[in-house]
Formats: structure tokens, C-alpha cells, sequence
């Protein structure tokens, strides 16, 4: 048998010295061996931060806390609780609100919060709050004016001129010098008991009660000097008179809720002009009672 002829074995050429040492070179350099050219100070420089970022982190750490710990600490709360130019607003309401504050910190206090708490109660038209060093609340309130006291069987109320009733005194409180000349209206209804500060009189309501509180006697043909306004469940609207005495129903008036303004202008008059001719014909003396509810036609009972 012939045998194919086989190729001859290439010899390999001894790996050179120098490539060994290059290549063992470069791995000790890649685990941290200082680059030719570049110094190590120059590039950590890039990798840590500055004294000056450090200073700042620390600084705002130190703010921060120190904010924290006048929040918390007893350095900035308030002490002391003041109020002043409280008249018809009742003590047990500023101390409810302003109570609670005590303790409080001033620089998380919301004094425009507070101020619209305290004007949310009834005699209250507007209010100022101040926070002071170093720990003093002050409050300082402007009231509403009283137009007309409205009387209850529980009550004497004292109004605003938008119906609201701001405040409330004892029925038997003999009234202050400055309310005492204001309309009064006495109201005998059974619901009457219930109304307390802060309830308001219905606009028609209150505006019939003073527009005969505020009727001239002489417009009725009446000699008395002084005539009061009196609501009760029965006779509606009514005018007394203690001198000479002499009682007078002028009915709904004011109380139908379909009457409107105009109409109920108009319905007093006509009930005054009747009232009017009824003393024109008749010794105001004589009359006890005055059924006016009709103007068309009057009623009235003698005294005796």
C-alpha cells in the first residue's frame, strides 16, 4: 500500500521575553498603577467633593436642625393671651378660641386663620391678630352696632341692622344707657324662646317690627307719647299703648311669606289712615282695643 505524503510540522517561534513582561506591565497597571503624566492627587480631584461642598452640606444640616428645634422648643411659643374692644362678645367665646393657642409656636401660628375665627362669631365686625416677641398674642376686635333690641320671654336680644341678633342679655337686665333709646320689639311667639345670638330675623319680619316701632303716635290721631311693638302666635303683629291705654292688632303683616315688600308698604298705610279715622270719630280714651287686621273695615271694643 502507498501511503499519502504528510504535511511537515511547522515549528513555532519561542514567545519573546519582552511580550510577557508587557502584558504582566499592563495588568499591574489596570489594578491601580499610577498613569504616566496623570498624578493621583488630580485624578481623586474629580471622583471626591470640595472642602467648600462639604461646608455647605453641613451648613444647611446645622439650619435645618436649628429650625427645628425653635418649632419645638420653648423658646418661641406663646406665653400671653390678650384681647381688647370686647363689649357684647361674650368672654366664654374669645377663651374658647383663643385658649387654645397658648403653647402654640409663633412662627407656625396662621394669625389670618385666627382672624377669620374670631370674626365668624356674632357681635364681632371685624378683628386684628398680632403675634409679637416673644411669645404674646394680641387680638384686638371692632363690634357691631346694635339697631334694636328684641325681647323674648328667655331673652333680651340685641340686633344688627341686617336681622342678625349679636348678643344676648338676661330678660330682667335693666338695659344700658345707650340701648336704651334704640326700637324694642317684644316677641311672645312660642318659637321666640328658642332664638339666641347668632340667629337672624327674617328681613320681612324685622322690617315691619321697625317700621311701627318707628311710627309717630300723631300719624295713629294719638295723643301718647309712647307706643311698643308686640308679635305674638295669635293677632300677628300688635300696638300697645300704656298711656292712654289702648291695644291694637294689625295682624300678618310682615309675617305672609307671598306678601312682597311693596304690597306690605302699602297695606300699612291703609291700616294707619283707618286707625286714624277710628281717633277722629272717637275719644282715644274711650277704646280698650283695635282690630286694624282689616283696614277696610275696623273693629274696636270700648274700655269697661
Amino acid at each position: 500500500m502507498k501511503l499519502k505524503p504528510q504535511p511537515k510540522p511547522q515549528r513555532r517561534a519561542p514567545p519573546a521575553r519582552s511580550g510577557g513582561r508587557g502584558r504582566a506591565a499592563a495588568r499591574s497597571r489596570g489594578r491601580g498603577a499610577r498613569r504616566p503624566g496623570v498624578p493621583l492627587r488630580q485624578r481623586l480631584a474629580g471622583r471626591l467633593p470640595s472642602l467648600r461642598r462639604i461646608a455647605t452640606g453641613l451648613g444647611a444640616i446645622a439650619a435645618v436642625g436649628a429650625f427645628v428645634a425653635l418649632l419645638s422648643g420653648p423658646w418661641l411659643r406663646v406665653t400671653e393671651v390678650t384681647w381688647a374692644g370686647e363689649q357684647l362678645t361674650a368672654t366664654r367665646d374669645l377663651e374658647r378660641l383663643l385658649d387654645r393657642q397658648d403653647g402654640a409656636s409663633l412662627l407656625s401660628l396662621d394669625t389670618g386663620a385666627l382672624r377669620e375665627r374670631v370674626e365668624r362669631l356674632p357681635a364681632v365686625a371685624s378683628a386684628s391678630v398680632t403675634a409679637t416677641l416673644p411669645g404674646r398674642l394680641e387680638v384686638a376686635i371692632v363690634e357691631r352696632h346694635v339697631a334694636f333690641v328684641w325681647e323674648t320671654s328667655s331673652a333680651r336680644l340685641l340686633g344688627a341692622a341686617d336681622g342678625t341678633l349679636v348678643a344676648a342679655l338676661p330678660a330682667d337686665e335693666a338695659l344700658a344707657a345707650d340701648l336704651a333709646p334704640l326700637p324694642r320689639i317684644t316677641d311672645s311667639r312660642s318659637s321666640a324662646r328658642l332664638m339666641t345670638a347668632g340667629d337672624r330675623i327674617p328681613d320681612a319680619v324685622l322690617r315691619t317690627a321697625l317700621h311701627l316701632a318707628e311710627l309717630d303716635p300723631a300719624a295713629l290721631g294719638s295723643a301718647a307719647e309712647e307706643i311698643s311693638v308686640r308679635i305674638d302666635d295669635e293677632l300677628g303683629f300688635s300696638l300697645v299703648s300704656a298711656t292712654p291705654g289702648w291695644e291694637m292688632a294689625f295682624g300678618v303683616y310682615g309675617l305672609d311669606p307671598h306678601e312682597t315688600a311693596s304690597a306690605a308698604a302699602t297695606r300699612l298705610e291703609r291700616q294707619v289712615t283707618a286707625v286714624r279715622t277710628l281717633f277722629a270719630t272717637r275719644p282715644e280714651a274711650s277704646i280698650g282695643w283695635v282690630d286694624a287686621r282689616n283696614p277696610g273695615k275696623v273693629y274696636f271694643r270700648a274700655k269697661g
